[in-house]
């Protein structure tokens, strides 16, 4: 069984709960819509990097095989100052089914079956308005990202069941998220990418325009989301070309 360990969260990182926070959950975000609804925005352009064994350290792990790795299941917060019994608060366990990368036209779309969501991951056009769903209308070399979330409950596993390359956008912990911290992870399709809980992404891009994931996650699936457009008035130009 392989571990894969965490860097320390910085100072101040969210966890998703805290002691007195308002237990009132966010307003669950509208992932599935017409682009053209979205408004046209400056992109910021994030780094890619060649996934390796050193660059995805600190964010998870390669992986060779689905049950080489455990999934990270984080313990329920206490909400006062008594602790969680220590063979408590961690037993539900995970999920899993298959992610599919979907490209229609110039939008990506994502299937998780592991959790039952359906997304719009993004588009390839500059401005969202000229996205067609039905054929593509420019060389797919990046997604337009609107959005990205963590899950606070667990880690997650995405292992290619076809073995074509793929880029996954990530950020490590911490509420106070800048764009500057994203990063794109270039994977080759020969392993796996397990993130950690925290660990703030979106789907899969598959650079192919149809592509099937093993997906395994934390059953309790906590998401906490940005909406980049809202939050920083922008959208990340995630790039798919490979080296």
């Amino acid at each position: 069984m392989c571990v894969c360990l965490r860097l320390p969260a910085p100072a101040g990182a969210g966890t998703g709960a805290a002691v007195g926070a308002d237990p009132v959950a966010a307003p669950a975000p509208q992932y599935l819509f017409e682009p053209a609804g979205k408004p046209a925005l400056p992109l910021h352009d994030v780094p890619l990097i060649v996934a390796t064994d050193d660059s995805v350290r600190g964010y998870g792990c390669l992986v060779e095989d689905p049950d080489d790795i455990e999934i990270e299941i984080v313990r329920w917060p206490a909400t006062g100052w008594r602790q969680v019994d220590e063979d408590s608060g961690d037993e539900a366990g995970w999920v899993e089914g298959i992610f599919h990368g979907e490209w229609h036209g110039d939008v990506l779309y994502g299937r998780n079956q592991a959790v039952s969501g359906h997304y719009v991951l993004g588009w390839s056009t500059a401005d969202p308005a000229a996205a067609s769903t039905d054929k593509p209308t420019v060389a797919r070399e990046r997604v337009v990202l609107w959005h990205l979330n963590y899950h606070p409950d667990g880690g997650q596993l995405f292992f290619p069941r076809d073995k074509s390359p793929f880029v996954v956008p990530v950020a490590l912990p911490g509420d106070d998220l800048t764009v500057q911290q994203v990063i794109a992870l270039w994977c080759d399709g020969s392993r796996g990418l397990y993130i950690h809980p925290g660990i703030w992404h979106d789907g899969i891009f598959p650079v192919t325009g149809h592509q099937r994931f093993f997906d395994r996650q934390g059953r309790v699936h906590a998401r906490v989301s940005c909406d980049l457009g809202r939050e920083f008035g922008l959208y990340l130009s995630v790039p798919l070309a490979g080296p």
